[in-house]
Order: structure tokens, then C-alpha cells, then sequence
């Protein structure tokens, strides 16, 4: 996979990366070991990488009743629903390192459902899953249930736009055959 491009398309990048973008990168290397390849592909344009990255940042970083290992969970559901390859193996190694339980990254990557997960995180990721499979099934007893299960109102519009943008970002990277760092596969085993 090494001599794998970031994307199968051919897109000439700007003829130079601003110094903020190259110091984001480096605070990707210094914090992460690696530059996400997600980065690298959203870098021919700096005004596309800091929408990708302002929004993501938002919605995995940002306060939140949903945890930050919970967000990775949705977009690991979400990436399952959709076989994602980029989003599975980044996101789910981010799960196994968040959470220290390599064998629920594993369980919440192929199937969520046979994870021994808390009610509260089962409805969540039964939310992200139908909002992901049938989005216009989406109703009031849906909400509900995750009220029901403990979310407050704020929290499942942070649960909605979690999916909603790994819902965007899954097939933008099947699109593109966006290929996930080799460093992923082996983290937090």
C-alpha cells in the first residue's frame, strides 16, 4: 500500500501550501505520528481543507454531550453501514485508542450491535445506523428513544450531524478511492 495514492484522481495541487496549512500538518505529525491522508487529499485546495477541517473539527472536538470516543463510535457505525475502507480503519483505530478495548473497535467496525455497549451508546448508534441505511425513515419515535435513553435534545443534533458528515465524507472517500494511512491498521492492537 505504500506506493498507493492518497486518491485515484489526478489533481494538480497549489503550487504551495500556506504556512498555516503546513504548521497543521506538523501539529498532525507531532500529535499523531502521521498526516492523515484525508488531509493530504483535501490539500489542493486551502480553501476546501479549511472547511473540512473547521467542520471537523467542530463536530469531533468540540463541547458536547456525546463523549469523543462516542462521535468516533458514530463514525465508525456510519462507515460500516456504508464500507467505508478509509473511514473503518481511521475512525476504528481511533476507537480502540480511546476506548483501550481493542475488541469493541473490532465488534463496532463490522457490527455495533454485537458490541456489549451501554443502552444509552446502543441507541445512539442505532440512530447514526437508520439515519446512515434510511434516512427518511427518520421520525418522531426515533428521537424519542434516544430522549429515552438519556440524550438531551442539543445532544442528538450533535448525534445528526456527526452522521450527517460522515455520511458526506464516507462517500467522498469511496468516490475518490481515498486510501487510509498503512500506520491505522495496526494502532492500539
Amino acid at each position: 500500500m505504500a506506493d498507493t495514492p492518497v486518491i485515484a484522481l489526478d489533481i494538480p495541487q497549489e503550487d504551495a501550501r500556506s504556512a498555516e496549512t503546513q504548521a497543521y500538518f506538523d501539529l498532525c505529525q507531532e500529535k499523531l505520528g502521521l498526516v492523515p491522508n484525508v488531509l493530504i487529499a483535501y490539500a489542493f485546495n486551502e480553501g476546501k481543507l479549511r472547511a473540512f477541517t473547521g467542520m471537523y473539527n467542530e463536530l469531533m472536538l468540540g463541547a458536547s454531550g456525546v463523549s469523543k470516543l462516542e462521535r468516533e463510535m458514530i463514525a465508525v457505525t456510519v462507515a460500516s453501514v456504508n464500507k467505508c475502507l478509509y473511514c473503518i480503519t481511521a475512525h476504528g483505530a481511533a476507537v480502540r485508542e480511546m476506548s483501550g478495548d481493542p475488541v469493541m473497535g473490532e465488534e463496532i467496525a463490522i457490527n455495533y450491535r454485537v458490541a456489549n455497549l451501554p443502552p444509552k451508546q446502543r441507541a445512539m448508534l442505532d440512530f447514526a445506523w437508520k439515519l446512515t441505511e434510511t434516512p427518511a425513515k427518520i421520525d418522531a419515535p426515533d428521537r424519542q428513544a434516544l430522549r429515552d435513553a438519556g440524550w438531551s435534545d442539543r445532544d442528538i443534533w450533535d448525534i445528526a450531524n456527526v452522521a450527517g458528515f460522515f455520511n458526506m465524507t464516507t462517500r467522498v472517500a469511496q468516490a475518490t478511492d481515498m486510501r487510509p494511512n498503512t500506520e491505522y491498521f495496526a494502532q492500539a492492537r
